[in-house]
């Protein structure tokens, strides 16, 4: 007879990283929050989930500010 145990709830934690879509318009760049990304437990890779994906430009990885992983859930 199989079990039916739940699965263990997921852990909710801070991101690694912002990903920012950086568009250059003249000398100005702009920066727009376009997702998030986490290290793998081995640390050697990353999970990138983008809420929007640009069709120009180019995706930035940094480390969030402390008021950044304020406003993330479970941070």
């Amino acid at each position: 007879m199989a079990r039916n145990n739940p699965a263990p709830a997921a852990e909710t934690k801070a991101p690694d990283f912002i990903a920012w879509h950086v568009a250059n318009r003249g000398d100005k760049a702009f920066w727009t929050k376009v997702g998030a990304a986490w290290f793998h437990r081995d640390r050697k890779g990353v999970s990138l989930q983008l809420e929007v994906v640009p069709i120009n430009g180019r995706i930035v990885l940094r480390t969030p500010l402390d008021d950044e992983a304020k406003e993330q859930p479970g941070a």
